[in-house]
């Protein structure tokens, strides 16, 4: 199986690596078109800030490239972010994947969330086999709506999507390379698709 995380100016790549690696799954880094293309899934991840990200895979075409693949494709934190309409992040316009906007926390919340939260509402394939509702890791100050794509549900103040599914399309709030056995399984169900 040939997998691909897109390189771009946001990452939290070498996290993902390792916990790919520790579940036998090598991956190559790249940004470049046909490599993403051909490849049978891509992880689409991110640690940063909206606006310099969009405007980096504007730059580069990677926009159009992740909007029209066809194979599997996971967004983690700012790259699920990334794939909604649009962000309260500085004012982006997203990739449009999902049909749903990116708030920032507000009230006397900590901002941002950082640590482990309760993931309900699961739903398959990402989340096949586990059978209690997760406890993931979360480093985040927006998060997505819910909408009807949402396939599963954090609280944090507000009632927020922490995964999305269209199509091949999948995404999750919190970081499953950090999220001990139940991110390992949502990874290896990923996989599996």
């Amino acid at each position: 199986m040939k997998l691909v995380i897109v390189k771009y100016n946001a990452g939290n790549i070498q996290s993902v690596l390792y916990a790919l690696e520790r579940i036998g799954m090598e991956a190559t880094v790249t940004d470049d078109h046909s490599e993403i293309q051909k490849a049978d899934k891509v992880i689409f991840p991110g640690v940063g800030e909206a606006s310099t990200a969009m405007q980096y895979l504007q730059e580069r075409g990677l926009d159009k490239v992740l909007r029209n693949l066809q194979q599997p494709v996971l967004g983690i934190c700012l790259g699920m972010q990334l794939m909604c309409r649009h962000s309260e992040e500085n004012d982006t316009t997203c990739l449009g994947i999902f049909d749903t906007m990116v708030k920032k926390f507000s009230g006397t919340l900590k901002i941002p969330q950082v640590g482990w939260n309760t993931v309900e509402n699961i739903s398959e394939p990402l989340f096949a086999g586990i059978t209690t509702d997760p406890y993931c890791y979360f480093v985040h100050s927006y998060y997505a709506e819910l909408c009807k794509e949402t396939a599963a549900v954090t609280e944090y103040g507000v009632r927020f999507s922490s995964a999305l599914q269209k199509n091949n399309f999948y995404g999750v709030q919190f970081h499953p390379e950090k999220s001990s056995d139940a991110g390992e399984r949502i990874l290896i169900n990923f996989l599996q698709l």
